[in-house]
């Protein structure tokens, strides 16, 4: 079967299914219902990239046979490299697609050693759970490549969602960085969602940045909330000092 199917197999099972891990864990935590991520579809990309890396390092291994602690650590090592780079382009961008700067040994607020270690124990249910069943998807996909008509309407889906996104995201960037801010991605469609609550009007879920109000007030909102949040931490380290 062609590699290129096979990725873009991996790729579509890891998007969707990350999608759906992140909207739970984002409900759980947040305790909101908020559409994760940059696009707009029920897809995350950066865990499609994630399965298809951590299959390709599986099926690369499997026949040398390295003890599995080996295996599962260089999928930790690699998950946590994936979150590296994605979160590096979102800063150079003057956004942040995630936040860790409150967790323990954190570098620049993109990866820490607790989500290292999250993602090497995913790495392990992969190896120890997940492999076999990906294994057996990828021959069920090599029997019916007729899927791969499927596959060409989610590749299609997904580019024209990133043109739309990547124009709704280019308009963020240049916000911040004409106001010498970093935009907390997620934090901004949560205060979205507040602010819609708040005046009574209509949320969607799918299309966080086309409200009824438009993005720019959003984006103010977002600053002020921002400059509101360095100036309580100046008091209170001040505070800190005094004592």
């Amino acid at each position: 079967m062609d590699l290129f199917l096979q990725f873009i197999f991996i790729f579509f099972l890891g998007c969707t299914l990350g999608w759906v891990i992140e909207l739970i864990f984002r409900r759980i935590v947040h305790g909101k219902w908020v559409n994760p991520g940059i696009l707009i579809g029920p897809y995350l990309p950066i865990y499609g990239f994630g399965l298809a890396l951590m299959t390709a390092i599986y099926v690369l291994l499997k026949d040398a046979s390295p003890h599995p602690v080996i295996v599962i650590l260089l999928m930790g090592a690699m998950m946590t490299l994936i979150e590296l780079i994605g979160g590096e382009i979102g800063l150079k961008n003057h956004v942040r697609l995630w936040d860790y700067s409150d967790r323990w040994l954190n570098y620049k607020g993109l990866i820490c050693p607790l989500f290292s270690a999250i993602w090497t124990a995913v790495g392990a249910i992969y190896y120890f759970f997940l492999a076999n069943q990906v294994m057996g998807a990828l021959h069920w996909f090599s029997e019916n490549l007729a899927f791969s008509f499927i596959l060409g309407l989610f590749t299609g889906l997904i580019v024209v969602d990133a043109c739309y996104s990547l124009k709704i995201y280019a308009k963020i960037k240049k916000y911040a960085k004409e106001n010498k801010i970093v935009i907390k991605y997620e934090q901004l469609k949560m205060d979205i969602k507040e602010r819609q609550k708040a005046k009574k009007e209509r949320y969607s879920f799918l299309m966080p940045f086309n409200q009824t109000q438009p993005l720019k007030s959003h984006l103010d909102a977002h600053r002020e909330k921002i400059r509101a949040r360095r100036e309580e931490i100046k008091k209170k380290r001040a505070e800190r000092r005094a004592k």
